[in-house]
C-alpha cells in the first residue's frame, strides 16, 4: 500500500484487531486539529476534552469504513466525519436559554439596520454603542451566533433527523443515486456562497477550503484575528440567511 501508515493499516486490515488503538493514536493529532479549527465555532463552555472525544467518535466511524482500495485519503476522509461527529454531539447536548436567543436577535437586527443606513460593514464596536452594551458582551453573543448558524445551516441543508453534515462527503460504499443527492447539496451551498460580498466570502474560502487559520487569515487581510472572526461570524450568519431568504 503507497499510503501513510501503510504498514500498520495493512497490519489492521489482516486482523490484528488488537492495532485499533495504535490506529486511533496515530491519528489524533488530526483530531485536535479538527478540534481546534471549530473552536472559532462553537460556544466557550465546551470543554475541549468533550470535545476531543467527539472527534474520536468520527475518527472510529471512519476506520470503520474505510476502504483503501478505492484510492480515497484517509486523512481527508476522516476530517470530514470527525468534524461531523463533533457538531452532531454538540447539537444534542448544548441548549441555548431564550434569553440569548433574544440578544442574538436584536443584535442581528441592528446590525442589519446600521449597515442599510451607513452603507457599509459596521463593526461589533458600533452595535455594541447602538445597543448600549459592552464590545465583551457583543464578542460573547457573537460566539454563540457562530455554534447557530453553523448547526442550524446544516438543518437546511440536509434532511431533518436522517442526515448529518458528515453524511454530504462520498462514502466509499455510497450508492450512485446518493452520490448525485449529495453533489445537489453541494451546489446549493456553493449557490449561496457565491451571493456573498467577496470580502466575506474570502474569510469563508481561506478557512474552509484553505485551511488557513484566523491568524493566518489575518496576516492575509492585513487585520487583526479577532476582527477575522467578527467577519466569519458575519459571513456565516448572512450565508444562512441567504439560503432561507431564497429557499436553496
Amino acid at each position: 500500500m503507497g499510503y501513510p501508515h501503510a504498514k500498520l493499516w495493512d497490519a489492521y486490515f489482516q486482523g490484528e484487531k488488537d492495532l485499533r488503538g495504535k490506529l486511533i493514536e496515530t491519528y489524533l493529532p488530526l483530531v485536535k486539529k479538527v478540534v481546534g479549527r471549530l473552536q472559532v465555532a462553537i460556544p466557550k463552555i465546551m470543554d475541549e476534552q468533550d470535545l476531543t472525544g467527539f472527534g474520536v467518535l468520527g475518527l472510529m466511524d471512519a476506520m470503520d469504513k474505510f476502504d483503501p482500495s478505492r484510492g480515497i485519503n484517509f486523512e481527508a476522509y476522516a476530517a470530514h466525519r470527525i468534524r461531523g461527529s463533533i457538531i452532531d454531539e454538540i447539537r444534542k447536548n448544548y441548549w441555548v436559554p431564550r434569553s440569548v436567543m433574544e440578544k442574538i436577535d436584536k443584535i442581528q437586527k441592528t446590525a442589519a439596520v446600521l449597515e442599510q443606513k451607513l452603507k457599509r460593514e459596521v463593526s461589533e464596536e458600533e452595535v455594541a454603542l447602538e445597543l448600549g452594551m459592552s464590545a465583551g458582551e457583543i464578542y460573547r453573543i457573537t460566539a454563540q451566533i457562530n455554534y447557530l448558524s453553523l448547526t442550524h445551516l446544516e438543518e437546511m441543508l440536509f434532511d431533518e433527523g436522517n442526515q448529518e453534515l458528515k453524511d454530504i462527503i462520498p462514502d466509499p460504499a455510497s450508492a450512485p443515486e446518493q452520490l448525485i443527492e449529495n453533489k445537489i447539496q453541494l451546489e446549493m451551498l456553493s449557490e449561496a456562497l457565491r451571493k456573498l460580498p467577496e470580502r466575506e466570502k474570502l474569510v469563508l474560502s481561506l478557512y474552509y477550503y484553505e485551511e488557513l487559520t484566523l491568524k493566518e487569515i489575518g496576516l492575509v487581510l492585513e487585520v487583526s484575528e479577532s476582527r477575522i472572526s467578527q467577519l466569519h461570524s458575519r459571513a456565516i450568519s448572512k450565508l444562512r440567511s441567504v439560503i432561507v431568504e431564497d429557499g436553496l
